[in-house]
């Protein structure tokens, strides 16, 4: 029943940023663990950056460029994206739940990144 959807997504030249949202709908609670996830084609899918109350986790081809932020009031979840790299293009699913990765995702946000 809970419904994640991702916006933000887009093409944007290397060395640029991007801001992802992600809200969830359908729960009247704060959702303990939310993150972002991303999937290439040909590739899997991994871990970029998650929250579990205060504290935060990063990828390590994210750390240090990419920002998760939160506003529990409304179950959102942002990711600011800075120094994007062409290596960064990939689908970003955003992914809620009691721990992450969860059952629970949302459509994803095409993020292209050009050399």
């Amino acid at each position: 029943q809970v419904q994640l959807v991702e916006s933000g997504g887009g093409l944007v030249q290397a060395g640029g940023s991007l801001r992802l949202s992600c809200t969830a709908s359908g729960v009247n609670f704060s959702i303990r663990a939310m993150g972002w996830y991303r999937q290439a084609p040909g590739k899997q899918r991994e871990f970029v950056a998650g929250t579990t109350g205060g504290a935060r986790k990063y990828g390590d081809s994210v750390q240090g460029r990419f920002t998760i932020s939160r506003d529990n009031t409304r179950n959102t979840i942002y990711l600011q994206m800075n120094s994007l790299k062409p290596e960064d293009t990939a689908v970003y699913y955003c992914n809620a739940g009691h721990s992450i990765p969860s059952g629970t995702w949302g459509q994803g946000t095409q993020v292209t990144v050009s050399s």
